[in-house]
């Protein structure tokens, strides 16, 4: 497994806006797929700094009924992009792109504490391999069947390294998900096809951070490791827009 040290000279030359050199092995759309217990909004601000980079940027409105419903919603972004596409998801995200990321547009993609299923494997049989983290406790099924995170507990296990008054802000956005979804098996596993990114989250309180460096050492992945609560688009975006970077460039 390869380890980038993301510097902070790289991440300011990124938050200045310097563009994208031109050439023809440069990936220039990028698709975020957002987790559960969120909404496509929690890139916005990863979005924003790889669109003043130059790239095409494109958040999935994931309806997070279904593992296939979110699949067939990213699919139908990938089918939109014209020329080659980095393919980033973010916790249950990774799922979702294990799945699309067959697509022959995609030409790497990007887990971001992120579930990285093989074939055959789901969230729910991964996340029973350890004790239950303390973000998983605070998960409360309604009468639906769809999940969500205490809206009290949020701010702290989401994302406790941003000031609370924006975690309270979050956890008013926070959508649920069918429990059933992370009961479904994964059919594809593209990272065995694609190159693969990995930025795991230090500090994570939801997905464990072990779990995640199982994932990007399993896949092979050029990772980094980010001081971060779950969150990370949200609390350490530079960060997470240099990797993206770097997988659009192959680097």
């Amino acid at each position: 497994m390869k380890t980038l040290a993301v510097s902070a000279a790289l991440a300011a030359i990124l938050a200045a806006g310097t563009p994208i050199a031109a050439s023809a092995s440069t990936a220039h759309n990028v698709v975020l797929v957002p987790g559960a217990f969120t909404d496509k909004s929690s890139w916005d601000q990863v979005a924003h700094l790889l669109r003043e980079k130059g790239f095409k940027v494109t958040e999935v409105d994931i309806p997070l009924s279904s593992l296939d419903a979110d699949v067939a919603e990213t699919r139908k972004v990938l089918e939109a992009q014209k020329g080659a596409t980095v393919l980033v998801g973010h916790s249950w995200g990774g799922v979702v792109i294990g799945e699309a990321g067959d697509s022959p547009k995609v030409k790497s993609l990007v887990y971001v504490a992120a579930f990285a299923p093989d074939k055959g494997e789901s969230v729910q049989a991964l996340s029973s391999n350890g004790p239950p983290t303390e973000g998983l406790k605070a998960v409360r099924p309604d009468a639906n069947g769809f999940l969500s995170v205490d809206p009290a507990a949020f701010p702290h296990v989401f994302v406790g390294d941003v000031p609370a008054a924006e975690g309270e802000k979050l956890a008013t956005k926070q959508r649920p998900i069918s429990g059933a979804a992370f009961g479904a098996q994964a059919t594809i596993a593209a990272w065995h096809l694609k190159p693969s990114y990995y930025a795991i989250s230090a500090n994570d309180l939801m997905v464990p951070p072990q779990a995640e460096a199982f994932f990007a050492k399993r896949m092979n992945a050029t990772t980094v490791t980010l001081q971060s609560s779950h969150a990370s688009p949200v609390s350490h975006p530079e960060e997470v827009a240099a990797l993206i970077e770097r997988a659009a460039k192959g680097q």
